[in-house]
């Protein structure tokens, strides 16, 4: 039995087959770049110190990378911290780095050498302010660290630019109010209590130098507030100063020493920076990593968990690199 089936004409086939090529083009758009052959080459990623988040952060970015672009290789460089990255960026001594808001913004303030050339990939995790005491000092607040012994952090890093404001706007003067020592996460905590009445940190939470001495002792430390009025007179410095905000410090970022207490502190946002010369298909692959991989690396780096593709976009004071662009608009609902 045969069986009739109505016939197509000319014109609708061709709008069919046009209609058919055109979703087809934008399938494979959607999946670009994975339908690409993905980058491969060498490039230098600045991270921190060791004993920091950013250089965890970046070990685990690595072997990400690793797996979607196995032909890259990825030096990871260890520096002083945002500061320097910064500047290892728009250099071109390092292609990718991570570096603070405010010392991106403060690099581009002094019109620094190829300022001009940063770019923005993504923004990733905030930084807290973490100003550590031993338990029994008798610094309660910023304003007791006049005539104490500080660690401020390493030239050229974030720590030293935001704990010299926060120092500035208690009315202490980092030079001749305190004795200023240049310890950073790596031997700021072997000293506390053995040459440094206290030390200033600014970094992801948990941070993994506090982790340990925490781990050693309930009472190995504790933090000083620094509340919502001192945030207020930082933002009278005016410049990068307008990147921090009042928070809390959440009680679960070291339950054996907070004792399930928040602490008033400020935060600044990290960002993943390269530069504008840098190739776009690079930058899109990276960006597409940064984000793919959030859980896997917040599952070891907890403050990389907030990595989200809805305020990863905002990397002000930075344009988004063309690349980074590229990706975003590609997810865009």
């Amino acid at each position: 039995m045969s069986q009739t089936f109505p016939r197509i004409g000319r014109r609708r086939a061709v709008q069919g087959g046009t209609a058919a090529l055109v979703v087809l083009g934008l399938l494979l758009w959607w999946l670009r770049p994975w339908a690409e052959e993905p980058p491969s080459g060498t490039i230098d990623f600045s991270t921190g110190t060791r004993a920091g988040v950013y250089h965890e952060y970046g070990e685990l970015l690595r072997t990400a990378i690793d797996k979607d672009m196995p032909d890259l290789r990825v030096r990871l460089l260890t520096s002083a911290g945002s500061q320097e990255n910064v500047a290892e960026v728009a250099s071109g001594d390092a292609d990718f780095a991570i570096a603070a808001a405010d010392a991106v913004a403060t690099y581009m303030h002094d019109n620094r050498p190829g300022a001009g050339r940063l770019r923005g990939v993504a923004r990733l995790y905030d930084d807290y302010v973490q100003l550590v005491v031993p338990p029994d000092s008798d610094i309660r607040s910023v304003a007791d660290l006049r005539g104490k012994r500080v660690a401020i952090g390493l030239p050229d890093s974030g720590v030293r630019l935001i704990a010299n404001a926060v120092l500035k706007a208690a009315g202490i003067d980092p030079e001749n109010d305190i004795e200023p020592a240049s310890d950073g996460i790596d031997t700021g905590p072997k000293r506390l209590g053995h040459g440094l009445d206290a030390f200033f940190w600014s970094g992801g939470l948990p941070t993994d130098g506090l982790s340990r001495l925490a781990k050693k002792s309930a009472s190995a430390f504790r933090f000083v507030p620094i509340d919502a009025t001192l945030v207020a007179a930082l933002h009278d410095q005016g410049g990068a100063t307008r990147y921090y905000r009042a928070t809390k410090m959440p009680e679960s970022a070291y339950p054996s020493v907070q004792h399930g207490r928040p602490v008033p502190t400020l935060a600044v946002s990290n960002l993943l920076i390269t530069r504008s010369d840098v190739d776009p298909r690079l930058a899109e692959w990276l960006t597409r990593t940064v984000l793919d991989s959030r859980d896997r690396i917040g599952a070891t780096v907890h403050s990389a968990q907030l990595v989200d593709v809805r305020t990863a976009i905002y990397t002000d004071p930075l344009q988004l690199h063309v690349g980074a662009q590229r990706y975003y608009q590609s997810v865009k609902p």
